[in-house]
């Protein structure tokens, strides 16, 4: 295995190898059977091959938590995969949000001009010049989302094979959609294969053969999904500052399935933390106005708070200095905290608005653990969304979802496994649905235990591992 050069602007992830036999007593024989087959055929394309990743960040959304499931275990199956993170500047990234929103099908802060378009492509191409010194020919790089697009011509130049992974979409074209891939388009010509979570998101000039569709999935294993005891649980949210201390001077200063340190603590608008001993609705997501924060909480206060006493609404995201390639982040947190400062003081009590540190990734993973399943309610009320691994991931907690019934979630909630809201911006009828859930927590032990049964069969990691390794076969590597 060569080693793991790096080079100007572009930063390797280091990871280690995950074994995949850790699937085989959760999968069953005949899927196991299946992954290691895929497996040994990986090996063979792939000989003499390195597969290398980019993107844009190492921390914070789904993509970042999918790449370090897909390059673990491809390494642990003793594959040549590598992950490397560009290092885009203020002017970059606010093109590639625009973009990321634009695909969703919304404006966001309005059109891509000349100047930005100049600067995305001397970026990228620069990014694409300065990686193609580490990829020889016959190399395959999957460059994911719309911040990477631009390296295509630099890479196929090289000899790699490029595929380009869109983690994006909307299913029904509009102007901005139509706008974002006139922005992409001359970018990606060079690319052999398209991958998307929906065959729907791909634009309708690329070919059916040379489109894949390889949806998202969840590792059970990792930190933010391994299972916690209700004393865990608690434990981590006191340490971290997101319950109250239940009358202790002094918090556990360790939590976790492996006894994992708890010592940062997570910041509150207001600073109150909460009582776990409420009834919690939670949506944990980035703050991104396609999440859709605020509208969470007005529905929730119309509907919920007005019905039960108890229940309380936390609205959970990442410290916003942490997502480097999110520049509207701090711009939505502060626009949900000052709508938190406007309501009366009961509605206030209601609500927590919680950013949860990022300076360890296995300590933020085991907070995200815990509070989905503390949680009586998951919420993903989403206005737009390419799939919403938060979904999931909740899903396998045994938790009742409650989403927008729109993109990738469709795929996950089949009818009986959670509830789909047919119009997202329909806060009155947000509200009631979740009101009436809260009301009925047979329906909510039932939801849970048949939505963990769902992820178990379609989204857990070896599926995922499985198509990505039928995908390098797809792709003529020695001829």
């Amino acid at each position: 295995m060569r080693e793991n050069l790096t080079v100007t602007g572009i930063r390797a992830v280091e990871m280690s190898p995950l074994p995949l036999a850790r699937f085989a007593p959760l999968i069953g024989a005949e899927r196991y059977a299946t992954l290691e087959e895929r497996a040994a055929r990986a090996r063979e394309v792939l000989a003499g091959v390195t597969v290398w990743n980019v993107n844009s960040t190492a921390a914070g959304g789904g993509v970042a938590e999918m790449l370090r499931v897909i390059v673990g275990y491809s390494l642990g199956a003793g594959l040549d995969v590598r992950w490397n993170v560009i290092a885009g500047d203020d002017m970059f990234f606010a093109t590639t949000k625009r973009l990321h929103n634009q695909l969703h099908g919304f404006p966001g802060d309005g059109e891509i001009g000349a100047a930005e378009t100049e600067h995305y492509r001397t970026l990228t191409d620069g990014f694409g010049a300065e990686f193609a010194r580490l990829v020889r020919p016959g190399d395959v790089v999957l460059l994911h989302d719309p911040q990477t697009a631009g390296m295509t011509t630099q890479l196929a130049a090289a000899g790699a094979h490029v595929v380009w992974r869109c983690h994006v979409g909307v299913d029904h074209e509009n102007s901005w959609t139509s706008a974002a891939w006139e922005f992409l388009r001359p970018h990606l010509e060079l690319c052999q294969r398209y991958v998307f979570s929906r065959r729907s998101y791909a634009p309708a000039w690329l070919s059916d053969d040379s489109v894949a569709v390889i949806p998202p999935s969840i590792d059970p294993f990792s930190v933010k999904n391994e299972e916690l005891s209700s004393d865990e649980v608690v434990a981590t949210l006191r340490a971290a500052g997101v319950f109250n201390d239940g009358g202790d001077v002094t918090p556990p200063a360790a939590a976790g399935a492996r006894g994992r340190a708890i010592s940062h603590r997570a910041s509150i608008v207001g600073g109150a933390p909460i009582d776990p001993a409420l009834p919690l609705v939670v949506q944990v997501s980035r703050w991104d106005r396609l999440k859709d924060m605020a509208g969470v909480m007005t529905g929730f206060l119309g509907g919920v708070a007005a019905a039960n006493d108890r229940a309380h609404l936390a609205l959970v995201g990442p410290a916003v200095a942490a997502v480097s390639d999110d520049p509207e982040g701090a711009q939505v947190l502060g626009e949900c905290a000052a709508a938190w400062e406007a309501l009366p003081a009961a509605q206030r009590q209601r609500v927590s608005l919680v950013t949860l540190p990022m300076d360890d990734l296995d300590e933020n993973a085991t907070m995200v653990n815990a509070i989905q399943r503390h949680a009586t309610v998951v919420v993903q009320k989403s206005l737009a969304e390419g799939f919403g691994l938060t979904v999931a991931e909740a899903m396998w907690k045994g938790r009742a979802v409650v989403a927008s019934g729109i993109g990738g979630i469709t795929d996950q909630i089949a009818p009986g496994t959670g509830i789909l809201l047919a119009d997202p911006t329909d806060l009155t009828t947000f509200g009631a649905v979740l009101a009436g859930l809260l009301d009925d927590p047979a329906e909510i032990e039932r939801l849970g235990a048949a939505a963990r049964s769902r992820v178990l069969a379609d989204f857990v990691g070896d599926q995922h591992l499985a198509a990505y390794a039928l995908l390098m076969g797809q792709l003529h590597l020695h001829g």
